[in-house]
């Protein structure tokens, strides 16, 4: 077993292991990380907490500190230079004409790199613009193609239920939706019904889809199988041929002429 903690880097991003180590970490503080990518600012977001061998990716990284006033301006420092960084991007694609959308730009803690992330209907030769960027922010540049769901969580918005986007909020991988889950659910099947912003079916057709399934799994007919117990005990019977025996202590009323018409209500018989 191994004691960790969950770091987030992202607002609604994918949650990563670290070791702690004997840092003194409670949830909601903000600590540096070696990661693959390097040096990275994060927010725990899960405190300390045994986990076995196949829930971490291997080598472990650790915490290497709690952040400092120091690293926070480092943090806002980076938000400035990933806005100019967007803008020199836009007039870069531009200039090549490159049938591509820039969705976001991210520096990494250290400044050790700067990832641009796009979208494009196909692939892109984007080669002459890595070029460009590198000689204008001379660090290493990563360009990234991501799909439509991607998109939509990073610039975030509203769906069709009124309130903010649910993989921009809090979900922090997109599992997979089929039309299958509509259908359990008895949905309408109109895209324009069951796709969010991004135009996929909406990640909350899995919420309430496992629900569905238990619910519709066929019942065993435990009276078919089961055979019905023998009596036992001691009764009392009845002869019904005696006069005056038309039940058990109750007089059979006479008709009175009228009859109900099937909906509790009584009409006069014609």
């Amino acid at each position: 077993m191994y004691e960790v903690v969950g770091v987030r880097f992202k607002k609604a991003g994918k949650i990563y292991y670290f070791e702690p180590g004997e840092i003194d970490i409670t949830v909601g503080d903000r600590v540096i990380v070696e990661t693959a990518r390097g040096i990275e600012y994060g927010e725990v977001v899960i405190g300390r907490k045994q986990v076995s061998e196949e829930d971490i990716v291997s080598p472990l990284k650790k915490v290497l500190r709690k952040a400092t006033a120091e690293d926070e301006a480092q943090v806002e420092e980076n938000k400035r230079k990933e806005r100019r960084a967007f803008d020199i991007c836009l007039q870069k694609i531009a200039s090549h004409e490159l049938p591509m959308k820039l969705i976001d730009v991210e520096y990494s803690f250290d400044n050790s790199k700067i990832t641009f992330y796009f979208t494009a209907d196909g692939r892109v030769d984007f080669r002459e613009l890595v070029k460009d960027l590198a000689s204008v922010f001379r660090t290493r540049i990563e360009l990234r193609q991501i799909g439509v769901r991607d998109e939509a969580k990073m610039l975030g918005g509203l769906g069709p239920c009124g309130r903010p986007l649910c993989c921009a909020t809090f979900l922090g991988d997109f599992e997979p939706v089929s039309i299958r889950m509509a259908k359990d659910q008895n949905l309408s099947l109109n895209p324009s019904k069951i796709s969010g912003i991004c135009g996929r079916l909406m990640c909350c057709l899995k919420y309430e889809s496992d629900s569905y399934k238990r619910v519709k799994e066929p019942q065993q007919d435990k009276t078919s199988q089961e055979p019905f117990p023998e009596p036992s005990g001691e009764g009392e019977g009845f002869d019904l041929d005696d006069e005056g025996d038309a039940g058990v202590g109750e007089d059979v009323p006479e008709e009175d002429g009228r009859e109900e018409d099937g909906r509790g209500e009584e009409k006069e018989r014609e």
